[in-house]
């Protein structure tokens, strides 16, 4: 009997245990240890996030929905092109594309989940685990899906917008969301496949992930830390919610009790993209986290109104003015100039360090992606033949000649039918 009463004690204590540390935990533990962004780094997030508010209005000459009190205001006559979904058909989410003259920009943002929208739940729930294996990664298949559509669509429009504009202006995707996770997966698209836009150099393409719902693996989502920023409010449930969705259950009970490191050696757990900005009141903080990327969903009455757009944008812009007013009152020593040089110093280290981190944790695949990147950094793979080269690494390579596009598209969306099979025959393409 005393057997049995120490066993339930034990059983209760770790239940209890358990519950109270899911109970407690808040979303400022995952950037507890991060540096906080700079102004400058941190200055495009709310005209980002106007721009995709943007999508939203029936009419852009006479707002209704959202107008901002101050800041950025969005210019009608540089709108080139809205989107809808009658013209999508279901193939992607609402967007617009937009030149920027005043910060020399071309920018595509892509809207939100339409609770209201069949085809926005198919998108998002058109993934089971490693269906979609990518770039020696893996990726969310319907949101792949609608990235590779919108490249199809958009890629001429885009490419004429950048010649014709000048190669000083930077490519710029934005989203919220679900069209986060959209415009994540077409930004490694257009980095790799650049010759679709003009030959853009990389350094000039920018992708804004606002929510951003998870899309790649942790390779991926390190490898692209340089191009890809992801901005969290807080406490908001979909970068910390796996997908497939039917998965969220296990993720606020069961994954509490996987191990951290097997976790990190799953190469099919997806993760929000990129770099990752979160925004913990009063100040944002920035890092390329690897292990500990957003595991936990918090159980907070903010979990929804983090995600909000319009609350996202409103919080960024008091967070970029409390950064603003903090560096203005500071004693300036050294020239701007330096100072940009140096922290660009910093993120190109943090980087490095976040692809060295993600090998000594033994993520799978993180190696290619540590042996890849210094070349990029040296400005070895910039121009027509870094184009070239970045490219390759999402294209099959035969003993007769690279793909074209259309094959590499052709291989990229077929379907997994005999799961085990289509890895095997996928691998080519990252490679």
């Amino acid at each position: 009997m005393s057997l049995s009463c120490g066993v339930e004690c034990i059983f209760v204590f770790g239940c209890a245990r358990w519950l109270w540390k899911r109970c407690t935990y808040i979303g400022s533990y995952d950037s507890a240890t991060w540096p906080s962004a700079t102004a400058v780094e941190f200055e495009s997030v709310p005209r980002v996030c106007r721009l995709i508010l943007a999508i939203y209005e029936p009419d852009l000459h006479n707002p209704q929905n959202y107008i901002p009190a101050n800041g950025y205001r969005l210019n009608p006559d540089w709108v080139i092109k809205r989107v809808t979904y009658e013209q999508t058909q279901g193939h992607a989410p609402p967007y617009i594309i937009y030149v920027d003259h005043d910060h020399r920009e071309i920018v595509m943002a892509v809207r939100g989940l339409n609770l209201a929208k069949e085809s926005d739940y198919k998108t998002l729930l058109d993934n089971k685990l490693g269906q979609q294996m990518f770039d020696g990664g893996y990726v969310h298949h319907g949101l792949l899906k609608s990235a590779v559509w919108l490249l199809n669509r958009e890629s001429e429009t885009l490419k004429s917008l950048w010649i014709e504009n000048g190669s000083d202006y930077g490519m710029v995707f934005a989203g919220h969301s679900l069209g986060s996770g959209v415009v994540s997966l077409l930004s490694i698209l257009v980095v790799n496949h650049r010759e679709r836009l003009g030959g853009i150099s990389k350094e000039k393409i920018r992708c804004y992930a606002i929510a951003p719902a998870r899309c790649m693996s942790l390779n991926l989502a390190v490898k692209y830390a340089n191009v890809i920023h992801s901005i969290i409010l807080q406490d908001d449930f979909l970068p910390r919610t796996a997908t497939p969705l039917e998965d969220i259950f296990k993720s606020i009970f069961w994954d509490t009790f996987i191990p951290e490191d097997r976790k990190l050696r799953d190469p099919r757990r997806l993760y929000a993209p990129g770099r990752i900005c979160g925004r913990f009141p009063p100040e944002v903080r920035t890092a390329i986290p690897v292990d500990g990327r957003f595991e936990h969903i918090v159980l907070s009455c903010n979990t929804t109104a983090d995600h909000a757009i319009i609350w996202i944008e409103r919080e960024a812009e008091k967070a970029l003015q409390l950064m603003k007013d903090q560096e203005s009152s500071k004693t300036v020593t050294v020239a701007p100039t330096i100072q940009k040089f140096e922290r660009l110093k910093t993120l190109e280290k943090e980087h490095k360090d976040a692809l060295e981190r993600a090998v000594s944790l033994n993520v799978p695949h993180a190696v290619d992606s540590a042996e890849e990147e210094p070349l990029e950094n040296n400005g070895e793979g910039s121009g027509i033949n870094g184009d070239k080269e970045a490219s390759s690494s999402t294209e099959t390579k035969p003993s007769g000649g690279r793909l074209n596009w259309e094959e590499v598209v052709e291989k990229l969306l077929k379907k997994n039918e005999t799961g085990e099979k289509h890895i095997e025959d996928d691998t080519n393409v990252s490679h």
